[in-house]
């Protein structure tokens, strides 16, 4: 039995490329492609067989994309089970601006998934429960109900599996009311979520408890962009700037971050410490390009200079 599983309902085929400036009108001449397997609970598996984790990412796959998406899971040896879709998986594009450093991010909906093909992955899960955790993450594939997630939380949580959410939209709102163990958004998701400005950390420490006490997650991580983050339970939070690191790209950190997390608390690590290693996570994440994600040596370096204070 597997003490992780993660679900991702809309993976896709990462690629990136770099280019001096973009424009409009004018074709934009970019330079070599780079491709890796992608997707929210594709990325978080990643990140925990890195470290070590026993970990089984779930996914759905479909058409030439989804094959060269499974080809490049294989060479990284992350234990997968594909549920096939007669529909092609997606690519998602990102282009680096090497004369500012941003990232510009295109993203596809992908495939519409059918009910077979959707219930055929609730079924795996209903017959390969994980032992500790149960990660979902990235949003729905089309034709894939708002409630999917919610299904999935009741499932885990009747069977004493911590749920760990990473989503958004009409699908994060109805998984909150069932409730999970714990739930990262941005700042942005979270002033979305709550319909409130929150305008200082002392704020976003009390929308993130207002959750909390409603039942819809145990643990609040925020992640805050070049500001850090912030973890909150009912009775305590702590605060974390982020790591200065060489940065780039600036595209999965996120997911890193939460690969992190889990891995410190399937290995018993007390909450504030998976705090620290999700920290180095994250940062590890901007040393390469692409979702190319974070490395462990890099993980383990950077959580020598991972701090946090309670707040």
């Amino acid at each position: 039995m597997t003490d992780i599983l993660t679900v991702t309902l809309n993976p896709a085929l990462d690629v990136l490329t770099t280019i001096d400036r973009v424009s409009d009108t004018h074709k934009m001449r970019c330079g070599p492609a780079i491709k890796h397997p992608g997707g929210g609970g594709v990325n978080v598996a990643r990140v925990l067989h890195r470290l070590g984790a026993n970990c089984v990412a779930l996914y759905l796959a479909g058409g030439v994309t989804g094959e060269r998406h499974h080809q490049l899971m294989r060479a990284e040896k992350v234990h997968c089970h594909l549920v096939p879709i007669a529909e092609e998986t997606r690519e998602s594009f990102s282009a680096h601006e090497l004369s500012s450093g941003h990232d510009f991010r295109f993203v596809l909906p992908g495939p519409t998934v059918s009910m077979a093909e959707y219930e055929a992955c609730f079924g795996y899960v209903v017959h390969h429960m994980p032992k500790q955790f149960l990660v979902i993450s990235g949003g729905l594939a089309p034709g894939v109900p708002t409630d999917f997630y919610a299904r999935l939380a009741a499932l885990a949580k009747s069977q004493g599996v911590r749920v760990v959410l990473d989503t958004n939209g009409p699908a994060l709102h109805v998984a909150l009311k069932e409730g999970v163990y714990m739930f990262k958004p941005s700042l942005r998701e979270l002033r979305e979520l709550t319909g409130q400005v929150l305008p200082d950390a002392a704020s976003w420490k009390a929308a993130a408890q207002q959750l909390i006490h409603k039942g819809q997650a145990e643990v609040v991580a925020v992640s805050l962009g070049e500001e850090g983050a912030m973890l909150v339970t009912a009775t305590q939070a702590w605060r974390a700037p982020s790591l200065k690191v060489n940065v780039q790209t600036t595209i999965g950190a996120g997911d890193s971050f939460v690969g992190g997390m889990v891995w410190a608390l399937s290995a018993g690590q007390a909450l504030e410490n998976a705090f620290q290693v999700g920290m180095a996570a994250g940062a590890a994440a901007l040393l390469a390009p692409g979702t190319s994600l974070c490395q462990a040596v890099d993980v383990f370096e950077l959580m020598c200079v991972a701090g946090y204070e309670t707040i």
